[in-house]
């Protein structure tokens, strides 16, 4: 598609936009379990509001930005207080995989540094976020991949057999994503300590949930900076902080530990050059409406949006084990649900073949493997239509009944 010869107007460059979105996920209407996660339409007017303000500032160079300095250290403040890091440490990113991928980083120079490891290995769970498999690739980190227990938690005993004097980093998740469980994280950060190695909570799904859910009386397990040896954690304003998307902390349990994670270099031409992440440019939108989100909320809302999404949560687990031919991986404690095929029924329900069939009704969810199960990360938005989801489901697994596994839906085929 070559450069327009002339340039479009408002009005048209609008028309062509909207039509483009035609197909895309209804995450206004609660019919997305993730991707998106709604605060609801006020909390909508003040992002866009603030995302105006900011929508061409660059935290590239915060001292001629000194307003994306500020919000950038009073969100990582904010976020250091939920997390009990009282002398944490950090900086924004642009997401969780930015996040893990500096968290990575920062546990490779530390031990090279401090221990004069020159051939980093990391030891992870196999329900670790791929995210952690990239960092390695990109770092040239070693993994050991460890399989997880039958309740789908991290073997603390498989993991402590792979560490060793090269480790720099272990991995826990708060929860794991694939089935919503929180890993053993005191055992785990205790296995990185043993030889000095950072240990890392991969909270980006349950940073800005489970810290609430305490606060609602339920019983959290230990994951963050209370938990001796945890060194970082990723925690993701953009899912369950509701803040538009592009937007993470990664924090650090000291400020003397977060150097790690900073790239200087003035060997060139152009002077000197700092970055804390990935990235160089840093937009100044996304750090501001998350700043935005944060204090338009306020505990109060987060309390009421972390109750809803609990609520839905319990509601969705409960209304899937009724219905016949399905049923949820593990005992999840956060908002990620896995629906899978039940017991006895392997042969005769395709599980994906029943998410085709939510598609075509307007329901997304992800597909994931191995075992296949459809993925939910439910949220305070998906509140008001659960019952409706639920009845969806149960007609797309009559529709679908009869499916073998030898007539897989073309979904699935993408996913080899």
């Amino acid at each position: 598609m070559p450069l327009p010869q002339t340039g479009m107007s408002k009005d048209d460059i609008i028309e062509v936009l909207e039509a483009y979105r035609g197909g895309d996920a209804r995450w206004q209407d609660g019919r997305t379990f993730g991707m998106v996660y709604d605060a609801g339409p006020e909390a909508h007017a003040v992002m866009e509001a603030v995302a105006t303000m900011f929508l061409h500032d660059n935290a590239l160079n915060t001292n001629a930005f000194p307003s994306l300095a500020k919000i950038q250290s009073q969100v990582v403040g904010i976020t250091a207080e939920l997390l009990h890091g009282d002398d944490a440490a950090g900086f924004m990113t642009s997401g969780g995989t930015e996040s893990i991928l500096c968290a990575v980083k920062a546990a490779r120079e530390r031990a090279k540094d401090e221990r004069g490891v020159t051939a980093p290995e990391m030891v992870l769970p196999s329900s670790a976020h791929a995210a952690f498999h990239k960092a390695a690739h990109y770092f040239g980190v070693q993994v050991h991949k460890v399989p997880v227990r039958d309740d789908w938690r991290a073997d603390v005993d498989g993991m402590a057999a792979w560490v060793n004097e090269n480790t720099v980093l272990v991995v826990g998740s708060a929860p794991q994503y694939p089935q919503g469980v929180i890993d053993p994280i005191p055992e785990l950060a205790a296995l990185a300590s043993e030889v000095g190695a950072s240990f890392h909570t991969d909270a980006c799904m349950g940073g800005f949930l489970l810290p609430f859910l305490e606060r609602l009386g339920e019983d959290v397990p230990p994951w963050d900076f209370r938990v001796e040896g945890v060194t970082t954690i990723s925690a993701d304003l953009h899912k369950l902080g509701y803040a538009p998307k592009g937007a993470s902390v990664l924090l650090h349990r000291t400020k003397a530990l977060r150097r790690y994670q900073t790239f200087v270099f003035d060997d060139w031409l152009g002077g000197f050059y700092a970055s804390p992440g990935m990235q160089g440019t840093r937009a100044g939108l996304p750090m501001a409406t998350a700043w935005a989100t944060l204090h338009h909320l306020g505990l109060e809302g987060y309390l009421r949006l972390t109750k809803a999404t609990l609520d839905t949560r319990v509601r969705m687990v409960e209304g899937v084990r009724a219905i016949p031919g399905l049923s949820v991986l593990g005992e999840p404690q956060a908002q990620c649900v896995a629906i899978s095929t039940a017991a006895g029924y392997e042969d005769l329900l395709d599980v994906f073949a029943v998410g085709d069939a939510l598609l075509a009704r307007g329901w997304h969810l992800d597909r994931q493997k191995p075992p296949d199960s459809l993925h939910a990360t439910v949220s305070a938005g998906n509140a008001p239509v659960i019952e409706d989801f639920l009845g969806d489901l149960a007609a797309s697994v009559a529709e679908v009944g009869g499916t073998r596994l030898a007539d897989r839906s073309t979904s699935y085929a993408t996913l080899e």
